[in-house]
């Protein structure tokens, strides 16, 4: 396998990650519309974590080559940073660290394997990783058994079902379109 970065996988790993972008900003409005609805048990709103999670696994599944996760989640936060996040410029090195999970999955399948075990363990790491700096940034304050730990975990499960699994689905619906026919994942739409 190539791993060499064609042209043509920079612009579709920009767009993948500015159209993220705008919609992590977005994300951010519903994030804080939403917090009345969790009141009841503040860390559940973690299962909606997963939408900031999703371009990490998107740009693993189809651009296929190393650094594309982790490419795709820092430049979509850089742009919701640049948007005016309530979280400012932490944001960026959140999205790296975020990156960073989905990337160690696909690097231990040695970028080989993008099927939706390998999508969903993206998507775990990719909390993972999201959770740890939530741990040690943001959450700091709050007890650590009554928030911090089922936060943690929340944030894990909802990446590995929005960002892992929705990923997966979201990359094959993205090749039934036709609109990935010149990477490897529209092309096994074609042969299954």
């Amino acid at each position: 396998m190539n791993h060499r970065w064609r042209t043509l996988d920079i612009v579709v790993a920009a767009v993948i990650a500015v159209a993220f972008g705008v919609i992590f900003w977005a994300w951010g409005l519903v994030w804080r519309a939403a917090d009345p609805l969790f009141a009841f048990f503040p860390p559940s709103q973690a299962l909606i974590y997963g939408v900031w999670l999703v371009p990490a696994v998107l740009g693993g599944l189809v651009i296929r080559k190393p650094g594309a996760a982790l490419f795709c989640e820092a430049l979509a936060a850089t742009v919701s940073a640049l948007l005016g996040s309530e979280w400012g410029g932490v944001t960026i090195a959140q999205g790296l660290i975020q990156g960073l999970g989905a990337e160690v999955a696909f690097a231990a399948f040695r970028y080989r394997s993008f099927k939706l075990p390998t999508a969903a363990l993206a998507g775990a790491l990719t909390g993972l990783g999201a959770a740890l700096f939530d741990f040690f940034v943001w959450n700091t304050e709050y007890a650590l058994w009554a928030y911090r730990i089922p936060y943690a975990l929340f944030t894990i499960v909802s990446a590995t079902v929005i960002a892992g699994v929705g990923g997966w689905y979201l990359t094959r619906a993205l090749a039934g379109t036709g609109a990935l026919d010149r990477f490897a994942a529209g092309r096994e739409r074609r042969t299954v």
